[in-house]
């Protein structure tokens, strides 16, 4: 079906774009953006803005929900047709008064601090920032649209040259990889991991959540900071996390770290562990379907204090619980959760998702991302190289901060999203220090 008249729905949220709707709604309630999004891309020279605007355009074209509004139809939202869709590609050009970087950092914070309704709120925006000698490309998404692998299958489908090839990626009614994954489990099956999650939650809600921050206080703005890690630094960065963690558990030594130098920084904050929710994708690898919606099964990595004092003993506990959710398929078992949540209004699934059973107090002490591997081809951003990625996205408070992290080039960019004045740069800067020395081995 194609969509022509206004409000005629496209097609309706899967269960996890109502996960990460639970969490806009959650951040729209401070009087904050909502779920938004960005991914950003340094260039070495400005790309040719002709073709990058036609290859937008015909990206619209077969994925119309680019342009889409979400909208609530009885208990359900939908996106729908827009009477008259507003542009979604800007311009931002430095004026010669402003140096280069603070331009971009002030066009960045503007572009993600900026409020509207959940109803007008474009699902996609594409961002050129010119300067003088530097070039940043911005794509700014609201999380219910898609995740963060979308995203980078958009920038693919962007900088694949040959139509024929751009038409191998999906349409937008590719179905959830949620509705196929339960397709294969019967209906006591699903039953039976429906009671595993929940035993499973109520064991993470044993403990309260360590928080940082002026957590009472109300965020008043999202800031972002990116640190870079040189080639050789990530080449020690990632035989640790080898040696702790082994080949697949990069992301677990990230999130270990993180816990580390918190507890360094304040080690007096009260809760008795760091619980961290993080996404892992249903897609199979290298497929480029779905490019739409949110195809993600929710995790958590839990450490009670007394473990954060000894390395290896932390790995160690986070490489053994990683491996208990896999043997047990705890990570499956919160698919039915998560089909059955987006039946709650959003502010009953968005406390589900905060809130411990056990004591009502916070469940995350940060959120964690980690896109992995990102590969561009040289010269490939219409006849531009991409020399640098980063990202970040807006977060609830508390936790009010979240650690995301990537590989491009063979170095490790992490980036802290945090809120306003629940952290200052600051104090963030010197989290940084600590989670330096965390990553690169430099602590016992």
């Amino acid at each position: 079906m194609k969509a022509n008249q206004p409000g005629e729905i496209i097609q309706p949220l899967n269960p996890a774009d109502y996960f990460t709707l639970a969490m806009d709604d959650e951040i729209r309630r401070e009087n904050m953006p909502g779920s938004l999004c960005g991914f950003a891309l340094q260039l070495d020279k400005a790309p040719d803005i002709e073709q990058l605007s036609c290859r937008i355009d015909e990206f619209i074209l077969q994925f119309p929900l680019a342009v889409a509004r979400l909208q609530e139809h009885g208990k359900r939202f939908y996106w729908c047709t827009r009477e008259k869709p507003e542009p979604i590609f800007f311009q931002h050009c430095c004026p010669e008064s402003e140096s280069d970087d603070s331009f971009q950092r002030s066009t960045i914070q503007n572009i993600m601090n900026h409020a509207e309704a959940r109803e007008i709120t474009a699902p996609i925006e594409f961002h050129l920032i010119s300067g003088q000698n530097s070039h940043c490309f911005l794509l700014r998404w609201i999380h219910p649209f898609c995740d963060a692998r979308g995203i980078d299958l958009i920038l693919k489908y962007l900088c694949t040259d040959t139509k024929v090839q751009r038409e191998l990626f999906d349409s937008p009614k590719a179905e959830a990889l949620i509705n196929g994954q339960l397709d294969k489990f019967k209906w006591w099956q699903k039953v039976y991991l429906f009671i595993k999650a929940n035993r499973y939650i109520n064991k993470l809600d044993r403990y309260q959540s360590i928080l940082h921050g002026q957590y009472l206080q109300v965020p008043q703005r999202l800031v972002a900071l990116t640190q870079l890690f040189t080639e050789q630094e990530t080449a020690v960065i990632t035989q640790q996390a080898r040696q702790h963690c082994g080949l697949t558990g990069t992301s677990l030594y990230y999130i270990g770290c993180l816990m580390r130098a918190l507890q360094e920084l304040e080690p007096n904050q009260p809760g008795e562990a760091y619980c961290v929710p993080y996404a892992f994708n249903l897609r199979k690898q290298k497929a480029l379907n779905p490019v739409l919606g949110n195809h993600i099964g929710a995790l958590f990595a839990q450490a009670p204090k007394h473990l954060l004092h000894d390395r290896a003993l932390l790995f160690s506990h986070l490489k053994q619980q990683n491996a208990q959710v896999m043997r047990q398929q705890l990570d499956y078992a919160f698919l039915p959760v998560m089909w059955a949540a987006s039946w709650l209004s959003l502010k009953k699934h968005g406390a589900e998702l905060r809130k411990s059973y056990k004591n009502g107090s916070e469940r995350s002490s940060f959120w964690f991302s980690d896109i992995g591997q990102i590969h561009f081809e040289p010269n490939c951003f219409f006849n531009s190289d991409i020399t640098d990625v980063f990202h970040f996205t807006q977060v609830s408070s508390p936790p009010g901060l979240a650690l995301l992290c990537c590989l491009y080039r063979k170095q490790l960019t992490v980036s802290y999203s945090f809120n306003e004045p629940l952290f200052s740069e600051t104090w963030i800067t010197q989290l940084h220090t600590k989670m330096a020395q965390e990553l690169l081995g430099q602590t016992q």
